[in-house]
């Protein structure tokens, strides 16, 4: 018996180190391909390079807006996380905590957003956002991205906070709460780790999408990070070395994110799973 659990561990580790492997290596590739020229990566693409200069990373920083993209991204992804957890929160406490005759055609309205993707929509929507003036805005692509985050971060906050105990709000309410004063002072101090969950599952999306805002912004100094990097694409030639780069300094800040939240991450998943 003990040989076998033994085994199936072992196996299991082999499993998770395989799945690192494949996660971690395009990572290390695009990171070494940062410091190369293209020469090297056509040379030798999986190599590690001649030397470790940071003359691609001065190429990103000298010819592209590079800080006005960060500072764009930073500034659509922060407000779009905000929008959605505090939104979603209020949504879902709903849902999951007071009863009333259409909570569960409520809930499943949000979760039809999980089944449709937005981008099938892109025509309506783009005319919808033409008409209220908000093509080639940051308001009109952080509504886009709330409409889409909006239901991933109600199933996830709907799901957590049905599991916390009745007990607490009953004790608090007996002790003269409000219902607002139990939500932001007994009851989502508890959900402080799927809210977490829901942000950075949102958060991540958004950083990196390319799509929406290169369907709806133009302006040069309104683009986000991965729209603002094509400068480097070119019809008949691209500069990968400083290409990769550019991604590598654009994938550091909501690596920095993770790496900070990840002790509430981490709960929030062990918790979802033990509950």
């Amino acid at each position: 018996m003990q040989h076998g659990e033994r085994l199936k561990n072992g196996l299991i580790q082999f499993l998770l180190i395989v799945n690192a492997f494949i996660m971690l290596y395009p990572l290390v590739v695009m990171v070494l391909s940062a410091f190369k020229t293209n020469a090297e990566l056509f040379a030798s693409p999986f190599a590690l390079p001649e030397s470790f200069s940071l003359a691609n990373a001065g190429r990103v920083w000298s010819e592209t807006n590079f800080v006005r993209y960060l500072l764009n991204s930073v500034t659509i992804t922060a407000v779009s996380v905000v929008v959605i957890v505090v939104f979603g929160t209020m949504a879902a406490y709903a849902i999951a905590r007071y009863r009333f005759r259409l909570s569960g055609a409520v809930f499943m309205f949000f979760l039809s957003g999980l089944m449709v993707p937005l981008k099938l929509a892109i025509i309506p929507l783009f005319i919808q956002l033409d008409l209220l003036g908000l093509i080639d805005t940051r308001l009109g692509l952080v509504l886009v991205y709330v409409a889409m985050g909006l239901p991933s971060a109600v199933f996830i906050m709907t799901g957590f906070l049905r599991t916390l105990p009745g007990e607490l709000e009953e004790s608090a309410r007996i002790e003269g709460a409000s219902e607002l004063r139990t939500m932001l002072q007994v009851m989502l101090p508890l959900a402080r780790p799927a809210m977490v969950i829901a942000a950075i599952q949102n958060a991540v999306p958004i950083w990196n999408d390319f799509f929406f805002p290169l369907v709806f912004i133009s302006t040069d100094r309104l683009k986000t990070l991965p729209q603002g990097l094509t400068v480097f694409m070119g019809e008949y030639n691209t500069d990968w070395g400083v290409l990769f780069a550019g991604l590598t300094l654009s994938a550091l800040p909501i690596t920095l994110v993770y790496i900070v939240l990840s002790r509430q991450f981490i709960a929030g998943l062990t918790q979802g799973a033990i509950k």
